[in-house]
């Protein structure tokens, strides 16, 4: 049975600053859960230490273009695009994992940044991430290493060009 049948399609709307508690946790929960498969513990611990600064979220989320995704009127995930064209964020709950709501947002900051002129965009997808991105026709320019303290994380730049 596919899980998205099971889920109410989510409604989206811009970031409040009242979302920030909520949005950490997501992030939060969203990197010790859904990467298991792709990071190992070490890994995702850093991952999520770095993550870890709420004041540095609200930061991003007031600079970007930032959507929330909802599922019965509550916050299950977000997004966020920086100038340039960056998805520098897209983190969901992992309730609601694989049942649309990442695809959602990403559909939506593509119309958005189209309806702006942006010709394309580039997200470092994590190995977790990667497969989203593959289906909706963004392509791997390389791969990255981050270092976080004695710990390596990689990711993907991927890119995909918007159809005006």
């Amino acid at each position: 049975m596919n899980a998205s049948a099971a889920f109410p399609k989510p409604t989206l709307r811009p970031y409040l600053a009242a979302d920030l508690p909520l949005l950490s946790e997501i992030r939060l929960s969203a990197i010790e859960e859904l990467t298991e498969e792709d990071y190992d513990e070490a890994q995702r611990r850093a991952w999520a230490e770095l993550a870890d600064d709420e004041e540095a979220l609200g930061e991003a989320l007031k600079k970007g273009l930032s959507l929330v995704g909802l599922v019965g009127g509550a916050p299950v995930g977000f997004i966020v695009l920086t100038e340039g064209g960056l998805i520098s964020q897209l983190y969901v709950h992992p309730a609601v994992a694989r049942t649309g709501v990442a695809t959602a947002l990403v559909d939506a900051i593509e119309k958005l940044a189209a309806a702006r002129k942006i010709e394309s965009l580039v997200v470092d997808a994590s190995d977790t991430a990667k497969p989203l991105f593959d289906k909706r026709g963004y392509v791997a320019e390389r791969r990255n290493t981050i270092a976080l303290g004695d710990v390596w994380l990689g990711n993907t730049r991927m890119k995909k060009k918007l159809s005006p």
